[in-house]
């Protein structure tokens, strides 16, 4: 068993210099940022809509379904905030498969992680200069994350994630919103244990340095639904499940109480088209209760041009080789219900 090196060491400050923010883009992304902010503390009361491929495996695709999402958001800005999902780390399930951009900036080259780190800078970068809108992404890799903070406005820690301790730690140092989804198992005495961490203060070893964090306030619960040990999907995002992370929101005494429902994973048991009703049962479910209302602020959905995925070898133009997702029509037609709705 061994390491072996097959390059010298990566220098952040090398990578960062040569994919810097414009001030342009700085400006847009500081408005952005304040924004979002007022949405979790509900100094703002539209609708957060977290949406976009599962993962960002082609650039152009990308960039493309931004503009077209940008396009839309001017449309409902007075009903909604739109976040575009540009995940360039992809978690397996097993360790095989496309593990993202940053791994592997063309996924049908081999693995160049120094050129996907220069890639996904690139991408974050053009997506606000390009089209107004700041994006998300998934710290996967908790050491990587000061690579894409000046970027983003958007962090998710995901359900493989949330239990670990370097996780929680660097989510607390973080100076934007973080969604933690709830563990594979659906417990979510561990989703909210992860989220008193992120709320806290810790002092760590972070990428050689010992730190001290600030806490972050504005980390909050995102509901993905779980699997039984036979496999079997249990969502989470109906009536009864709502009302019971409500309650312990209440419970726990956290800052900024904010619900955001993941409509895919295991909500939907990656049948992607399930996305729309459920959707629509969490926004009927808002009606009926004033709680879940005020709780329950936000959806994490995934959709690209093309619906549904191909094999990673596929060439089909904006579609997914990870997991489906909604069409750019069912994708726009989905958004202007929301707006309508919520």
């Amino acid at each position: 068993m061994s390491f072996k090196v097959l390059t010298d060491k990566i220098d952040r400050k090398e990578i960062i210099s040569e994919t810097r923010l414009t001030s342009a883009q700085m400006k847009i992304k500081a408005e952005r940022d304040k924004q979002l902010s007022n949405i979790i503390t509900r100094k703002d009361d539209r609708f957060l809509v977290i949406i976009g491929p599962c993962s960002a495996h082609d650039s152009n695709a990308v960039r493309d379904y931004a503009h077209r999402l940008a396009k839309l958001q001017e449309r409902v800005k007075d009903k909604l905030f739109l976040i575009p999902r540009v995940y360039t780390n992809k978690p397996r399930t097993n360790g095989e498969g496309y593990k993202g951009m940053m791994y592997q900036p063309n996924p049908h080259d081999t693995p160049d992680i120094k050129a996907g780190l220069k890639s996904i800078r690139e991408l974050h970068g053009r997506i606000i200069g390009e089209t107004g809108l700041t994006t998300a992404d998934e710290m996967l890799y908790p050491d990587n994350h000061e690579f894409v903070d000046d970027l983003i406005s958007y962090v998710a820690v995901g359900a493989r994630s949330v239990e670990n301790q370097q996780h929680r730690f660097v989510a607390s140092g973080i100076d934007m919103p973080v969604g933690m989804k709830n563990p594979t198992s659906g417990d979510i005495n561990v989703l909210f244990n992860s989220l008193h961490a992120a709320q806290s203060k810790h002092i760590f070893l972070y990428n050689n340095t010992e730190v001290e964090t600030s806490s972050n306030p504005l980390a909050h619960v995102v509901l993905r639904g779980a699997v039984d040990k036979f496999g079997r999907n249990l969502p989470n995002y109906h009536y009864d499940d709502l009302v019971n992370t409500i309650e312990k929101y209440k419970q726990c005494g956290l800052k900024n109480p904010f619900i955001v429902i993941d409509t895919n994973h295991d909500n939907s048991g990656k049948k992607y088209m399930e996305q729309i009703r459920i959707v629509k049962e969490v926004l009927f479910n808002r009606t009926w209760s004033d709680d879940i209302k005020y709780y329950v602020n936000g959806f994490m959905i995934e959709s690209f041009i093309e619906e549904g995925k191909q094999d990673v070898s596929g060439e089909v133009y904006g579609k997914s080789i990870t997991d489906p997702c909604l069409g750019w029509e069912q994708t726009e037609r989905l958004i202007e219900y929301i707006a309508e709705n919520a």
